[in-house]
């Protein structure tokens, strides 16, 4: 059940990295959530296949789309690489990983892209929530229900996921979104902290 607390936090911490640099520009706290983010997906891979597909992908298409493009990123992206290394690489294929990977890729093409948001609202809000990964670990999701009722139900070079899955995804997902809604309250809530701190020290 480590999974839940892993999705969850990890798509926190990811939004609240992801803010801190391009909201605040405060590279320090934005590391130190990036940091958090990366061992927790680091360790999440290391421990369930299919965070690995979804996980590895992510990482693989992001970089693809050049949007590793800032420290926090680097830094999290460093973090993950090295935790999986140290706890140990996960056997994976390739089909899976290719599907996500594309998915991700799409996703991360169609994100904040002002000439494709002006085309139509759907095609706004499908790449604002990144729908494209999200369908493809649906699909996935669903072909392994039938798979659990037919198990000669295969597809060559392709591994499905479990149906929990895609509902482990769906909380990381809320999760990214509920850290950006609350960012502000979040962010003035740790300076509060830090300043309580110094004034005590």
């Amino acid at each position: 059940m480590l999974e839940i607390p892993l999705y969850a936090l990890s798509g926190f911490f990811m939004k609240i990295s992801d803010d801190m640099h391009d909201k605040k520009n405060n590279m320090v706290l934005g590391i130190l959530a990036g940091i958090l983010c990366g061992l927790m997906l680091g360790y999440l891979v290391t421990i369930s296949v299919d965070a690995a597909y979804i996980f590895f992908g992510v990482f693989i298409g992001t970089f693809l789309s050049k949007k590793v493009n800032c420290i926090n990123h680097i830094v999290t992206a460093l973090i993950f690489v090295v935790i999986v290394f140290l706890l140990g690489f996960p056997a994976i294929g390739i089909g899976t990983l290719a599907i996500c990977t594309i998915a991700a890729y799409i996703d991360e093409i169609g994100n904040d892209n002002k000439r494709i948001y002006e085309k139509s609202k759907i095609l706004k809000i499908f790449f604002e929530y990144r729908f494209a990964l999200k369908t493809a670990i649906l699909v996935l999701a669903v072909l392994g229900v039938i798979q659990s009722f037919y198990p000669g139900f295969k597809i060559y070079g392709i591994y499905f996921l479990g149906i929990q899955t895609f509902l482990y995804f769906l909380l990381f997902e809320i999760s990214y979104e509920f850290a950006g809604l609350k960012f502000d309250a979040i962010y003035d809530k740790v300076y509060s902290v830090i300043g309580n701190l110094n004034k005590s020290s």
